[in-house]
């Protein structure tokens, strides 16, 4: 499995367990994506903040693309990013995960929409270590994504982007859509189980109890044990929330009760018929 995982976790302690909180965990909604999708979200948000949510996770893939520079921007991610400002106004902390169509999400013109922003996020409730990634990067044998990703994400690509006009900015914004949308579809069909179980167990091995990952909009569980690993339906198609309180147990709801299912060769990930894009 190469180099063993080193994770920063938070230690265990009775003064991070002495405030109650109560996460949300959003993955894959690629507001912008559909007519009306975001209204959804904001319906959604208005939810979240009133069943009392003390943290919002975005576990990536929040737009269509969020690069970390306005000049990106249409008024679809303006109107999001709206809305989580107003939940932090509301005292709500929110965290970005950073998704396969997340670009710099650490750049300063994001600073009043988020209170964190990386590649991984975790905290401990109920005395278990929560571990959030988003996936795009468990299946190793889609070389070509990684390739892609590693480029499109490297300090000479963010000094680009700084440097590029608005109206060529947005154009490449769509354009990437496309490409993630068409890149290496032979390793999209299927949930990469083996890959997923070796990451969960590695994770378990450093001392994770929990681990959610998004990326492939479908539901899925390991349990070992006490510890678990998830990835969480898209809400995108389901509406899915994973809520997790001080008891450390996390509850997966979903706003739609039907389950996408492949059942042809032609996966729903490819645009299948009465099904949106994906990925």
């Amino acid at each position: 499995m190469g180099r063993p995982c080193r994770l920063h976790l938070p230690p265990l302690n009775l003064r991070m367990l002495a405030w109650p909180v109560l996460r949300a965990v959003l993955a894959d909604l690629h507001v912008g994506q559909g007519p009306g999708d975001i209204e959804r979200f904001v319906s959604s948000v208005a939810g979240l903040r009133q069943r009392g949510a003390n943290e919002v996770v975005i576990l990536g893939d929040l737009f269509r693309a969020l690069v970390g520079f306005p000049r990106f921007w249409d008024d679809t991610v303006r109107r999001g990013l709206g809305e989580l400002a107003s939940l932090r106004r509301d005292g709500t902390r929110v965290v970005l995960v950073e998704g396969n169509r997340d670009f710099f999400l650490d750049a300063p013109d994001l600073n009043p929409f988020r209170d964190a922003a990386g590649t991984v996020h975790s905290f401990v409730a109920g005395g278990r270590r929560f571990l959030l990634e988003h996936g795009d990067l468990i299946n190793h044998a889609d070389r070509w994504y990684r390739f892609w990703r590693t480029v499109s994400k490297s300090g000479p690509a963010r000094l680009w982007a700084r440097l590029l006009p608005r109206r060529l900015a947005q154009r490449i914004v769509l354009g990437t859509e496309s490409r993630l949308r068409e890149t290496n579809f032979t390793y999209r069909r299927e949930l990469p189980i083996a890959d997923l179980t070796a990451a969960a167990q590695m994770h378990f091995a450093a001392g994770v109890d929990v681990v959610l990952w998004g990326h492939f909009h479908r539901s899925w569980m390991l349990k070992r044990g006490d510890r678990e690993a998830h990835v969480v339906p898209g809400w995108l198609e389901t509406g899915t929330v994973v809520w997790i309180g001080d008891d450390g147990n996390p509850v997966i709801e979903a706003a739609e009760t039907a389950q996408i299912v492949d059942s042809s060769s032609c996966s729903w990930y490819q645009g299948h018929e009465g099904m949106p894009d994906a990925r």
